[in-house]
């Protein structure tokens, strides 16, 4: 009961917030998440711990606060360690341009409760976006606590109730297990035991109502995605793995703003 009281109480602040410095707040916000989400993207795969101390992976010197500052200490220091000079990976900051980007976007077309929710979802769909498509992983480690943020709070997004988002969780998750599931019994494997679970914890969030939009555009995304780079390269079509997770991430944050509009 005093979560949801503290939830109320953080919602009416963030209402009363200027359209300008929510933008901003969420950009701000959004290049900080970005660079722990660059970390563990990078660190988690590898076997090593995200909250170890940042080093640079030239010399391993630990690096202070003056180069932690998202975007601005690689631009201080044109893209180089102080200390070795070797080239800081563009990664991280791409990663948090990508994730102050979300959270500007969000505030913008969204103000308040809603908008910040909106963001919220992008910066916790992004790391399984990522992991995707350089992996094809989806921790459940991420699409469980994705799922129960989304059962909580997810109601202002899009104006759902509880218990749409729970059929969306449910039906979904089951329909794409099942689809894996004949895939297997044809003795291919068509879909990893991960996009299931992300399906379901994305339904957490947007409802059933939404939930066919949201695989519409990710398959879309997915079909033109595998022919595109079937013209680049000498696997079949049929062979190729394609990171569902990957496009069903960007048609979920997509379809927020997309599901209204289409649904007057």
């Amino acid at each position: 009961m005093r979560f949801f009281k503290t939830v109320s109480r953080l919602s009416a602040f963030i209402d009363t917030l200027p359209v300008g410095a929510g933008v901003l707040l969420a950009a701000l916000l959004g290049a900080v998440v970005g660079s722990f989400i660059a970390t563990l993207v990078l660190r988690w795969p590898a076997g090593r711990s995200i909250l170890g101390r940042s080093r640079c992976d030239g010399c391993a010197h630990a690096l202070g606060p003056r180069d932690l500052v998202p975007l601005l200490s690689a631009l201080a220091a044109r893209g180089r360690c102080r200390h070795c000079s070797a080239p800081i990976d563009p990664f991280h900051a791409r990663v948090e341009m990508g994730a102050a980007l979300l959270g500007g976007a969000a505030l913008a077309l969204m103000p308040g409760t809603a908008g910040w929710l909106w963001a919220l979802f992008g910066w916790l769909l992004l790391p399984l976006a990522l992991l995707d498509a350089r992996h094809l992983w989806l921790p459940d480690r991420l699409t469980l606590p994705l799922a129960v943020v989304g059962l909580l709070l997810a109601g202002p997004l899009m104006e759902t109730r509880l218990l749409d988002r729970w059929i969306a969780a449910v039906t979904g998750g089951l329909a794409l297990a099942l689809l894996a599931w004949a895939w297997r019994r044809r003795a291919r494997e068509g879909m990893g035991g991960g996009d299931p679970k992300l399906v379901a914890a994305i339904g957490a969030w947007i409802g059933w109502q939404a939930l066919p939009l949201m695989l519409l555009l990710a398959s879309l995304s997915g079909i033109v995605w595998a022919l595109a780079a079937q013209g680049k390269g000498d696997t079949p079509l049929s062979a190729r793995r394609v990171p569902f997770g990957l496009f069903a991430c960007g048609a979920a944050w997509a379809a927020v703003p997309l599901w209204p509009l289409l649904a007057r």
